[in-house]
């Protein structure tokens, strides 16, 4: 009886782990590599809160849109949102669909994606009828979240 309780259990057991190699290769698949995950080489840099937030974003961003608040506009390649903390009346942030960590490592294979945000950009600011605003996207260094995206503040 023991033998079967203990059967069942390590059956369960590694089907939990295969399901979570196979729901984490879906959400982790269109991601790129943060330097928490290059454990081998670390540097000191693992584990630092905008990577783990930027690796968190990508996944939210391109698997799970549907689940993100406060969206103002989307496209098939960028995704606008309100500000969860904003520092301005109006501040939203562009977003691609594409993980980028930021706009030093564009390639040409993002330009669709950098288009669609410029593009984007300019409807919010004509819908809103902004004269007065900002758009800033910030360097890793001054990124809270390694994820490229804009900011469009407004008074």
């Amino acid at each position: 009886m023991g033998f079967m309780k203990n059967k069942k259990f390590v059956l369960s057991l590694c089907g939990a782990f295969v399901l979570g190699v196979v729901l984490g290769g879906y959400l982790f698949a269109r991601t790129l590599p943060r330097s928490f995950l290059a454990l081998n080489h670390c540097q000191g840099t693992c584990f630092q809160a905008n990577e783990l937030l930027g690796l968190f974003a990508s996944v939210g961003i391109q698997q799970l849109p549907a689940l993100i608040p406060k969206v103002v506009m989307e496209t098939d390649k960028t995704i606008v949102i309100e500000h969860p903390s904003p520092q301005a009346r109006i501040h939203y942030l562009i977003i691609p669909k594409r993980d980028i960590k930021n706009v030093g490592e564009l390639s040409a294979a993002d330009n669709e994606y950098l288009v669609d945000m410029l593009r984007v950009a300019g409807e919010v600011i004509r819908e809103q009828k902004l004269t007065s605003y900002k758009l800033i996207s910030n360097g890793p260094a001054y990124q809270g979240v390694t994820y490229m995206h804009f900011h469009l503040m407004a008074q």
